[in-house]
């Protein structure tokens, strides 16, 4: 692939280049298949679904003196807790958590075609791998996919003061990469933190990936270009040249 009229592109990592969302439904299964050995009676999707509305809202905050794994076996406790209206025991929690947590890990990967695309980009181009999220769930994740070996340089937010959409972190990203803004481009899957973040970071050019297809929501920032898979991001590099 021929370089065009940027020298380096930044990629968010979860549903942009591995597929977290589907890992993490196969994750809510094992663990439902765990409770129904365990729990009679029980709504067993009704818990995996209260545990995945926590996950979501989920504020982390190290400096609070907790371990995520500690603040996420909690959040099964308090799933358990509010669907049985009884106190199932810490241990089932923790059972839950790390069923779900292996499953998850496992399931990560690149697909052998979004491999290709890096390998084949890193030739041409400077790659940094953006993510945010805490830095053990993050790193975690990171020697699941075995992928670092294909970036230049891989910041997660979670290590830093302000994660995406903050342009301090887009800043770092550029000054580790030893580039400007103007000749990046910012690839990820969230309007919120990826899209708005390299908008007001001052990149070439976003790229949102939409999977779903759907309309852009009112009032949200909007992409430079849209594309249904991060494997579409030749087409959108051939237009920038």
């Amino acid at each position: 692939m021929e370089k065009g009229g940027i020298s380096a592109i930044l990629f968010d990592l979860d549903n942009t280049l591995v597929d977290t969302a589907t890992a993490g439904q196969l994750a809510l299964s094992k663990v439902c298949e765990l409770l129904r050995s365990k729990l009679k009676d029980t709504n067993t999707s009704d818990i995996c679904q209260r545990f995945a509305r926590k996950l979501h809202e989920e504020r982390f905050d190290p400096s609070a003196g907790r371990t995520i794994d500690d603040v996420r076996i909690n959040h099964w406790h308090e799933a358990l807790q509010e669907a049985e209206s009884v106190d199932p025991g810490r241990a089932l929690a923790s059972d839950c958590y790390y069923t779900w947590k292996t499953t998850r890990l496992q399931a990560l990967a690149l697909s052998p075609e979004v491999l290709t695309l890096l390998q084949e980009l890193k030739c041409s181009y400077k790659l940094l791998l953006l993510t945010n999220g805490d830095a053990q769930t993050q790193r975690e994740k990171l020697e699941a996919v075995r992928c670092e070996g294909l970036f230049s340089n891989v910041v997660v937010g979670g290590e830093h003061a302000e994660q995406k959409p903050a342009v301090s972190i887009f800043t770092h990203c550029f000054e580790q990469l030893g580039v400007k803004p103007q000749d990046c481009i910012m690839v990820g899957d969230s309007l919120d933190t990826d899209i708005q973040g390299g908008f007001d970071a001052g990149v070439q050019a976003t790229v949102w990936i939409n999977k779903s297809t759907d309309a852009l929501p009112e009032n949200s920032v909007s992409p430079d270009y849209t594309i249904p898979s991060v494997l579409d991001l030749p087409n959108v590099l051939a237009k920038l040249k």
